[in-house]
């Protein structure tokens, strides 16, 4: 059975901290309760949203329609041999604990992936990464309901069409596909990835590579460099690391011989910080004085104020470098 709240506060339910109200919230917490949410008149009519732990959500001061929480828990162990797992991951599980949980069985992979926030079901949409990894590499099939006709669909790694920072739920199934579940094969035998400069000089303290290693290194840097939501409102990265042509690129190197990059990705963080914004504020709302890449919230900041920010912090970088930054955060319903 599922319960809906009226007029529900939806400020616990985002990484900004922004004050925002549903009309309607439901929680969905077990499998079994997908029927009544699929015959939910309100929901399938009117405007519906999916939350999961907000991390990468922009909320408006209110949300007309339905608001779903997926809180759907459990990992299944599908299969396993002496070389690999194949486990199955309900989509309301904490990406963090869950990366944790298959370093502890001996599963590895993710550890790079470590402390980022949000959830297993998130996780696909925008295929997150770190320090040289993506989930995408990872993930055998992502399952999900086409909320516009109930049917359910398991879709492949290659059907998602994985990229940088994307996939088809990002674009063709956009606010259409409830995500469920999503199954990995993982290596049960280590190769670390830490081929970045950050990475290596804390596992050099550390003094070993092993994947436990990796993943501590990893909560280590991110620790460093990117405030705690609970303490100051945030989304993590804001802004993608954008990838430019050779002809760009080059350009741009003869121009700044400093700057940062990987192949012909850019690193945001660099053009936002040399184009003199970091610690910049603008009313409640500000560029991080850590970490350029993330905006943050100091206290009674809305969307349309971090919305405001991002249009300056995208005019400056492109007034400077000739490079479009593109946002990551999803932003739901009427932000201004």
């Amino acid at each position: 059975m599922l319960t809906p709240i009226f007029d529900a506060d939806l400020q616990p339910y985002n990484s900004f901290g922004f004050a925002s109200r549903a009309a309607r919230l439901l929680t969905l917490t077990q499998a079994e309760q997908l029927p009544a949410l699929l015959a939910d008149h309100d929901f399938r009519h009117g405007p519906r949203w999916i939350l999961g732990e907000g991390s990468n959500v922009l909320l408006p001061p209110y949300l007309a329609g339905t608001v779903v929480l997926m809180s759907l828990k459990g990992i299944e162990l599908l299969s396993e041999d002496d070389q690999q797992v194949k486990i199955r991951v309900a989509a309301g599980e904490n990406w963090h604990e869950f990366v944790q949980y298959c370093l502890a069985q001996g599963w590895y992979g993710l550890e790079n992936l470590s402390l980022i926030p949000g959830t297993v079901g998130a996780a696909p949409i925008q295929n997150i990464g770190a320090y040289g990894v993506e989930v995408g590499q990872w993930i055998e099939t992502v399952e999900f309901i086409d909320l516009d006709n109930a049917q359910t669909h398991r879709l492949s790694a290659a059907a998602c069409e994985f990229a940088y920072r994307d996939s088809v739920f990002k674009r063709q199934w956009r606010h259409r596909a409830l995500i469920t579940a999503v199954e990995f094969q993982l290596p049960k035998h280590p190769q670390p990835r830490y081929d970045y400069g950050d990475l290596k000089q804390v596992l050099q303290e550390l003094g070993t590579i092993t994947p436990q290693a990796v993943a501590q290194a990893v909560i280590t840097v991110r620790q460093s460099k990117l405030p705690d939501p609970k303490q100051l409102g945030n989304a993590g990265s804001f802004f993608k690391n954008p990838l430019v042509d050779d002809a760009t690129l080059q350009r741009l190197i003869t121009a700044h011989p400093t700057l940062a990059h990987h192949g012909n990705k850019l690193a945001a963080g660099w053009l936002i910080d040399h184009a003199g914004l970091k610690g910049y504020r603008q009313g409640p709302v500000g560029v991080h004085e850590k970490q350029a890449l993330v905006l943050v919230n100091y206290g009674g900041g809305s969307a349309a104020d971090i919305m405001a920010l991002a249009e300056h912090v995208q005019h400056t970088v492109a007034t400077y470098y000739g490079v479009l930054l593109e946002r990551e955060p999803d932003v739901m319903g009427n932000v201004v």
